[in-house]
């Protein structure tokens, strides 16, 4: 395994992050365990989870994922071996059965505690806002609609004077966003800078993969020049950038084929990408997953790379990726398709 730390911090972090959105939907708990004892044994140190989690949400299984990582701890009692980052549910029509006064003080406290009694720990090392409360960075839309209605009053510094107490109080260590845009990225930078007792974001957890690569206009210099660490999710396209879908029958039960409305990496040019993409590993001896992993594992503003999976042969695949060395020639390759049909997927 490879490592690095959270930007300003000496908390060293795997490179590979386990994500858990599946477990407690997709995967039973026991499958969720084992993949956390074999993430662990080949030196994965850094897990990912929310208060949401399982996707798709649904209130009958609200925080299940919290509860099957809270009793891996209980079981094997390596709370200590792993930086844990979870994450706080923003306002949106689908989070109205977990609360729909946004990122309020009293909403922000609760989720905290919730979830700390979850997880079954005293503190979590990095809290992020799943998404803004802004009307802004919908899935499948590309930019900002100036047209939008928008009743959102800034509340940043608040929201961040309220996780400095939660800091104070030892409940999370750190802090960082989610679903954020440059400006709103920006924003909470500058609060924190011109009031130096507000904590600072230190990552952000968007989308990046070969099919959505936007985090590179605008996020990516802002990773680099005031060092907040992506933390790419969905590296492979919801499984697709990992060949199976271009089958003539999809796998039975595989995540797009389960809920196929998540197909924001399903049209017709994501799939056109998919095909070169996989022609480009097949002429290269590799797979077409660990080749999309090891290009985000080496991308030098990601600080881990948040991969998934619901089967151990996934994950053991995954977890494999980092140590594949894309050679000058599949990167010129990469490049190549990507100037041809850049990010086809928003």
């Amino acid at each position: 395994m490879k490592y690095t730390r959270l930007p300003h911090t000496d908390i060293r972090v795997s490179k590979i992050c386990l994500g858990t959105m599946t477990w407690g939907r997709q995967n039973t708990e026991e499958e969720g365990h084992e993949q956390m004892d074999y993430a662990v044994e080949q030196g994965v140190n850094f897990f990912d989870t929310a208060e949401l989690y399982p996707i798709p949400p649904k209130k009958e299984i609200y925080a299940v994922t919290e509860e099957i990582i809270g009793n891996w701890f209980k079981k094997t009692g390596n709370r200590d071996k792993i930086v844990l980052a979870s994450k706080i549910a923003g306002r949106a029509e689908f989070t109205k059965y977990i609360r729909t006064t946004g990122f309020s003080r009293d909403s922000i406290i609760k989720a905290v505690e919730g979830s700390l009694q979850r997880l079954q720990t005293d503190y979590i090392d990095l809290y992020q806002l799943h998404w803004p409360e802004r009307n802004t960075n919908f899935f499948g839309q590309r930019g900002f609609n100036a047209h939008t209605v928008d009743p959102w009053q800034d509340n940043i510094h608040q929201v961040l004077e309220t996780l400095r107490d939660l800091v104070k109080e030892g409940k999370i260590r750190h802090v960082g966003l989610s679903n954020e845009t440059p400006w709103g990225t920006m924003r909470f930078l500058e609060e924190s800078k011109v009031h130096q007792d507000l904590p600072r974001m230190l990552t952000i957890q968007n989308p990046y993969s070969l099919l959505n690569r936007l985090y590179e206009v605008g996020l990516s210099e802002i990773s680099q020049r005031e060092q907040i660490g992506l933390l790419p999710y969905s590296p492979l396209a919801f499984g697709v950038l990992s060949g199976k879908y271009l089958t003539e029958i999809p796998p039975r039960k595989a995540r797009i084929t389960l809920f196929p409305h998540y197909d924001r990496y399903s049209g017709e040019t994501a799939t056109e990408a998919t095909k070169r993409y996989q022609d480009l590993a097949n002429e290269h001896g590799l797979s077409m997953a660990q080749m999309a992993l090891a290009f985000v594992n080496t991308r030098p503003f990601v600080t881990s790379n948040i991969i998934g999976a619901t089967s151990m042969e996934q994950l053991k695949e995954n977890i494999g990726s980092i140590d594949v060395n894309l050679s000058d020639e599949v990167l010129d390759g990469i490049e190549a398709i990507h100037s041809a049909i850049p990010n086809p997927a928003p």
